[in-house]
């Protein structure tokens, strides 16, 4: 019995040692692995990166940063600089008097930019209607007279092709003969309205 249990106390002594020489190296794999790993990553805060120079370059608006498709009106700007630039074209003089445009009665129609793949188009298509007044000297006699010059219309890369019509007001002392006469003379307004329209035109490109 005694030499029973002898070998059994032993056994487990032996036992117990193998588990304690296994426990030191399992222990160091454990340390080995941790210490040869990669750190843990830190977080950092994450700012909004500027703009580039290209995108801060772009056309059309923030939210169309990739260009596809936009189409903005501009008649805001461009109908007060139409009336503007046709106002500031002054007096014209002629053979038997002169007129000026005293106002644009009427300028409708549409200005935009397109803005498709970031590339910018602009184009307009007007109608418009001058107020002029005047003198002339008729059979001696000085003639205050208005009317009105109309442009049926007006459109970008065609102001070659401008034409314009001439409306007198009543007047039952002129013969038509003289009427005539005078709308020839208003006609020569045709030049001057289409170089303030070709001013137009480029400041419309240019913006």
């Amino acid at each position: 019995m005694d030499s029973l249990g002898g070998a059994e106390a032993a056994s487990s002594t032996r036992s117990e040692k193998e588990e304690q020489n296994q426990k030191p190296s399992y222990t160091y794999w454990v340390r080995k692995i941790t210490e040869d790993a990669a750190p843990l990553p830190v977080p950092h805060k994450l700012d909004a990166a500027p703009p580039s120079h290209s995108q801060s370059q772009q056309p059309g608006s923030a939210w169309n940063r990739a260009g596809t498709w936009e189409e903005k009106s501009l008649n805001y700007w461009a109908i007060p600089r139409i009336k503007e630039l046709l106002i500031s074209v002054g007096s014209i003089p002629f053979s038997s008097g002169r007129a000026e445009v005293e106002d644009v009665t009427k300028c409708a129609g549409d200005a935009f930019l397109v803005v498709v793949r970031n590339k910018k188009r602009v184009s307009f298509t007007y109608e418009l209607s001058l107020k002029v007044k005047g003198e002339w000297i008729i059979q001696g006699n000085k003639k205050l007279l208005g009317g009105h010059i109309d442009v049926p219309e007006i459109s970008y890369g065609e102001l070659d092709d401008l034409q314009m019509e001439v409306r007198l007001n009543e007047a039952s002392d002129i013969s038509h003969q003289d009427k005539i006469e005078i709308c020839n003379d208003l006609k020569l307004f045709l030049q001057p309205v289409r170089e303030k329209l070709l001013q137009f035109e480029q400041e419309l490109k240019d913006r």
